[in-house]
């Protein structure tokens, strides 16, 4: 009897043992490789963006460039020629005999400095008017909305244009007008991480507490809009630096004297045929410049994102 109680005792069921099995594969992970993790596909975007900002901080002063300087005696020369002061033009030059490699690096500059000012401005006013839109409710929340919805109304470029156009063209004109025209996806996007932000639990204890609006606002609410505006700014940069080189391209960005993307490529586009790195050239910059940016904020959603 013993002996028979202790067989049993020691058999193991077939099934049991499989699904423990199964419990153990799932609740392991298989090794992630370095190139599946989210950190390295961040960086992966993110060095050649870091590249762009130094050579836009650095490059002007390594590279002499004077946009009023012509030399007729060196225009359309090919990418590598040497020139009759010994110099050479790594990517040619262009129909007054400017340096395309010097254009383009002041242009990343100029590309910089727009991207960079018009988010700051875009963004800030889109953060204060989406917080108190969703944060007060009621006829602010309708009267800035419906702002926005008829901004919404007109093609953002057309728009941008417009402005542009009566301004006249600048750098600071370019910032004000790409900034009138952004601010809206900004304030869309805190309105909604401030009305997912107020119903929250620790929101709802703090005002319990006795905690007064201003604190709510800077200790809580403000805080929990920074994620989705730093993914959303990521998206923005892009879309900022197409509508400044669009812009200067037309005329109505960037001064003659002012080295630009757009403008090197409007100078480029009646010599396609016998000098076409003068449009080419800053033409791939920008496509890459911007690929990376669009690249990196996906990246740097799914990497802030707990749920992916």
């Amino acid at each position: 009897m013993q002996s028979t109680q202790s067989s049993h005792s020691t058999h193991h069921d077939p099934s049991s043992s499989s699904a423990s099995n199964v419990s153990s594969l799932a609740g392991t992970r298989p090794p992630r490789v370095l190139w599946q993790s989210p950190r390295f596909r961040l960086w992966m975007w993110g060095l050649p963006l870091l590249v762009f900002i130094g050579i836009a901080i650095v490059g002007p002063m390594i590279v002499e460039y004077n946009a009023v300087q012509v030399n007729i005696t060196a225009r359309l020369e090919p990418p590598g020629a040497v020139l009759t002061d010994g110099s050479r033009a790594w990517l040619g030059t262009d129909q007054v005999g400017q340096d395309v490699f010097a254009q383009l690096i002041q242009g990343a500059r100029v590309s910089l400095l727009v991207g960079a000012a018009t988010i700051l401005i875009a963004g800030f006013i889109g953060l204060v008017t989406g917080v108190a839109a969703g944060f007060r409710g009621g006829w602010v929340d309708t009267v800035l909305m419906r702002l926005a919805d008829i901004q919404l109304a007109f093609p953002s470029i057309l728009l941008a244009i417009l402005i542009a156009a009566v301004l006249g063209p600048s750098v600071v004109n370019v910032i004000l007008a790409l900034a009138l025209t952004r601010w809206v996806t900004f304030s869309r996007v805190a309105r909604a991480a401030t009305l997912a932000a107020k119903e929250r639990d620790y929101v709802l204890a703090a005002r319990a507490m006795g905690a007064g609006s201003w604190r709510l606002l800077l200790h809580h609410i403000v805080p929990s809009t920074i994620a989705p505006l730093i993914v959303i700014t990521t998206v923005e940069v892009g879309l900022v630096i197409i509508a400044e080189a669009s812009l200067s391209y037309l005329g109505l960005g960037t001064p003659p004297d002012q080295a630009s993307w757009g403008r090197s490529v409007a100078n480029g586009r009646d010599y396609l045929n016998n000098a076409w790195w003068i449009a080419t050239m800053p033409g791939i910059a920008l496509s890459l410049v911007v690929l990376c940016i669009g690249v990196f904020g996906d990246r740097l959603r799914d990497y802030l994102d707990p749920r992916l």
